[in-house]
């Protein structure tokens, strides 16, 4: 990121400066909030979600964007080293201790294309930085949608639904769990707001959105 320091690939300064921990956002859906603003942003406020909760490292702009760019179309699988680590802290300090980690599967044809599931290999560094189990099989894609990039707020929301279930083999282990969702980016938080349901549908007692950022 700083090209002046050694980091793998982030070093601690830039840790510091892009990934702070001390920014003032909603509880619900952690977007950034000024200093005077409350604990809730309106639209969680107006029409609360079914998550109950999101952590996210920093805002969806640069430089962090490159990284997550370089991450999905570049194959910089280090990035989701250095990402999940970071995560991971976050939620070792944050998360319920007898949370489960689950990442946001993506669509066969997607992860065939790509190769890899970004969030999963974010997950994966997340629950062991953060001592976490992780369930990689719970939550699964049923449904190949078109990309969410581009689509309108209600656009978004009929195009995750009905995507996502949890499979029958592991509801119990999903039943009275909290749950952490871990993802690379949060825009309208469709996606999440779909998985979440699912999930308390399958009997999860609580939701929590774990994300690298989140679009301002």
């Amino acid at each position: 990121m700083c090209d002046t320091a050694h980091g793998d690939p982030v070093c601690d300064s830039c840790a510091v400066d892009f990934f702070p921990a001390d920014v003032h956002r909603c509880r619900t859906c952690a977007l950034r909030l000024g200093p005077a603003a409350g604990d809730l942003c309106g639209r969680c406020l107006r029409d609360p979600p079914t998550f109950d909760a999101t952590i996210t490292l920093a805002d969806y702009a640069a430089p962090v964007d490159g990284l997550i760019v370089a991450l999905k179309f570049g194959h910089r699988l280090e990035v989701a080293h250095a990402l999940g680590h970071l995560l991971g802290r976050r939620l070792a300090a944050a998360a319920p201790p007898d949370a489960l980690v689950l990442p946001v599967p993506l669509a066969f044809e997607r992860q065939r294309e790509r190769g890899f599931n970004q969030a999963r290999e974010i997950a994966r560094l997340a629950a062991r930085t953060g001592n976490l189990r992780l369930l990689t099989d719970a939550l699964v894609r049923i449904q190949h949608r078109v990309p969410q990039e581009g689509l309108a707020l209600d656009a978004r929301r009929r195009n995750v639904r009905g995507a996502f279930c949890v499979t029958a083999a592991k509801e119990p282990a999903i039943a009275g769990r909290a749950i952490v969702v871990i993802d690379d980016v949060m825009t309208s938080g469709s996606t999440l707001e779909e998985v979440a349901r699912v999930l308390k549908r399958a009997g999860a007692r609580q939701v929590v959105n774990a994300t690298v950022a989140r679009t301002p």
